[in-house]
């Protein structure tokens, strides 16, 4: 589920600390949950792909496949895929979960993001 933008790249759970958690102190990054035999997870990644490029690296995606990565999905109490959850300062600081359409998508993001 890779993608070809800059701003949208696959990450696991050892990369997790220094491409989320530190580097959401220089820019918000959303982080996507996902796994493959999940539908919704496979509905949502084209909006996710669409919307994440057009803030030009005012906030970036962190893809991870949650059943490659249980502990951290145990970690952050994962209840469903596709999670979203945003990082901003090194904090969780919103999520959401299931497939949303490119309008949705972009309001979670555009309330979180200081101008």
């Amino acid at each position: 589920m890779s993608s070809k933008s800059p701003y949208i790249f696959d990450i696991d759970g050892d990369a997790f600390q220094e491409k989320v958690i530190e580097a959401s102190r220089r820019q918000p990054v959303l982080v996507d949950f996902w796994a493959d035999w999940c539908s919704p997870c496979l509905m949502i990644a084209p909006a996710l792909a669409k919307v994440i490029p057009e803030y030009e690296g005012k906030v970036v995606l962190a893809k991870i496949d949650a059943d490659e990565n249980m502990k951290l999905a145990g970690h952050y109490k994962l209840r469903g895929f596709p999670t979203i959850i945003l990082f901003i300062d090194g904090e969780e600081v919103d999520r959401f979960g299931g497939a949303k359409p490119v309008h949705e998508i972009r309001a979670f993001i555009d309330r979180h993001l200081t101008t």
